[in-house]
């Protein structure tokens, strides 16, 4: 479970690392729900465009198979003008992240 925490705020820091490339950015909406009882979530809109919203669950809770179960999306304009959105999910499955320019694996 701690890797999955730890995971979570790994991705964190990636979807905040936009940011840091406009200094002048302030933020405009923050929501935050994180009781630390079996689940969170937050949503973050900053003033050059980058949003990010995610929810983690906590499943099979009191049991060796004990887990939490991640959920959200980032979005930002690039360089390029483009909008670009990733969607994503980590769990027991591992990480899963989807999105228009990201490329997929053939099966």
């Amino acid at each position: 479970m701690k890797s999955f925490v730890a995971f979570a705020l790994f991705l964190a820091v990636g979807a905040a690392i936009p940011v840091q490339q406009d200094k002048e950015a302030v933020v405009l909406r923050f929501d935050n729900n994180n009781i630390g009882v079996e689940g969170y979530n937050y949503g973050v809109e900053t003033s050059n465009g980058i949003q990010t919203q995610e929810e983690g669950v906590l499943t099979n809770v009191g049991t060796e198979n004990e887990a939490l179960e991640v959920r959200g999306q980032f979005s930002y304009t690039g360089d390029d003008g483009i909008l670009y959105t990733v969607t994503y999910q980590a769990g027991r499955d591992g990480f899963i992240a989807s999105g228009a320019h990201i490329p997929k694996n053939p099966q």
